[in-house]
């Protein structure tokens, strides 16, 4: 699909783009921003979040919801104005690209979220990103499209000492009972099976910690 045919795709879904991509959005952004709070190092209550990329905001209110403040900046009008919607005035909402945006004052942390991909140069992205994130970088990544190595390189390289991975399993596309996602949450602590399970599908979250 080329660039142009992926704006429109995201322009013409972006009115319930978590809930249409998320099989159980409440479920996997619930998981998503606790780790978003914890991995790494954790974050405190005032601590803002800037989350590029960020779609219809669907992360906004759970990271919200956790007393953090939020900013969150997406290259598409159309998700702009979704995540203003949702998000009603709780956070700040911004054009921008992720390639080149940075925000007015540092943040606590930066997220990216399904769009690391999407960075001109990663090694780039991440000494930009440590110029205004005060403690940690938080995305995701699949380990059998990069390699993992070289990325936890270039993360050091841009000035984050410290770096944790963690498994991500609660499933995108398919809902479970909470029982079955509390396997899955336990499962991503389990060393070895996890890392065996991610040889086949699911994805880390890497919490790039500062200094």
């Amino acid at each position: 699909m080329s660039d142009d045919a992926k704006t429109d795709q995201y322009a013409r879904q972006a009115a319930g783009w978590s809930d249409a991509a998320y099989a159980d959005g409440d479920a996997y952004l619930a998981h998503r921003a606790a780790l978003v709070a914890s991995l790494g190092v954790g974050l405190a209550r005032g601590d803002e979040v800037l989350d590029l990329a960020c779609g219809d905001g669907g992360l906004g209110e759970h990271l919200l919801a956790r007393g953090l403040r939020y900013t969150g900046v997406d290259s598409e009008r159309a998700m702009v104005a979704a995540a203003r919607e949702r998000l009603a005035g709780r956070a700040r909402v911004e054009l921008g690209d992720l390639n080149t945006f940075e925000p007015d004052r540092p943040v606590a942390a930066t997220t990216v979220f399904r769009a690391i991909y999407y960075t001109d140069d990663r090694a780039a992205f991440f000494r930009r990103a440590a110029t205004f994130t005060e403690r940690k970088l938080v995305f995701d990544l699949n380990p059998r499209q990069y390699r993992v190595d070289d990325v936890l390189d270039e993360l050091t390289t841009a000035g984050f000492g410290r770096v944790e991975l963690r498994p991500f399993f609660v499933p995108q596309t398919k809902r479970l009972p909470l029982t079955a996602i509390g396997v899955l949450q336990a499962l991503e602590r389990s060393g070895p099976l996890a890392r065996i399970a991610l040889r086949m599908r699911f994805t880390y979250l890497v919490g790039a910690v500062r200094g």
